[in-house]
């Protein structure tokens, strides 16, 4: 993965695997590896676990503590994996970090999970104003269970984005028969930030933390 990042000037995000930590204890967590041209690595832990990565009996996993916020050519990002991408709570820690951008590798086994990932990726578009590369692993190896997914690269949803929220797009699919890539050309990352920081968006309040606002039952 580090030679294909080198070869074609260009950072990789790898899809998460388990990585052993003797000071833990399960001794494994689920990590994302993130490669750059220049041959630096950064990695991420995965936060929060599903019922299948906690269970003794199955993945037995320990969540990782730390978001880790990279720096690469000018821009701020966040590696956010799979389930971590559906959590307000974290969406909540990010408002106020200034990311441009946020990536996103999952892996889901249902359409009902495919839609969970991808719908909250997309909100957290909008709420923090930043552009969300999303994307999933399809298919399977013959003794695994078949894994369903797409590609997506959404921005806010601005008029002066077009509108939608989505600059590409891939359908969910259950084979990787013709599906893919995607290629997403000309994101406005610049046009984005000036856009957060200088609060010209057509609605947004800014990061607003709802101070003040009681909750009565």
């Amino acid at each position: 993965m580090a030679g294909v990042a080198a070869r074609h000037d260009l950072l990789l995000v790898a899809g998460t695997f388990p990585v052993k930590r003797a000071d833990l204890a399960p001794p494994f967590q689920n990590r994302a590896h993130i490669f750059f041209p220049d041959g630096k690595m950064a990695t991420q832990n995965k936060l929060c676990l599903t019922p299948v990565e906690k269970d003794p009996q199955n993945w037995n996993l320990s969540c990782g503590d730390t978001l880790n916020i990279f720096e690469w050519r000018g821009y701020r990002m966040a590696v956010v994996v799979c389930l971590d991408i559906e959590l307000p709570a974290l969406s909540a820690r990010l408002a106020g970090q200034d990311i441009d951008m946020i990536l996103v590798p999952s892996m889901t086994s249902k359409l009902a999970g495919y839609h969970r990932v991808f719908s909250c990726a997309r909100a957290r578009a909008v709420e923090l104003l930043v552009a969300v590369a999303v994307v999933g692993c399809i298919a399977g190896a013959p003794e695994c269970e078949q894994k369903i997914s797409g590609a997506s690269f959404f921005l806010p949803a601005e008029e002066r984005f077009g509108h939608t929220g989505v600059l590409a797009g891939m359908e969910p699919s259950y084979t990787a028969e013709g599906a893919g890539p995607l290629l997403a050309r000309d994101v406005p990352l610049d046009d984005i930030r000036a856009m957060r920081r200088g609060g010209t968006g057509e609605v947004w309040p800014g990061m607003w933390k709802a101070e003040g606002i009681a909750i009565k039952k």
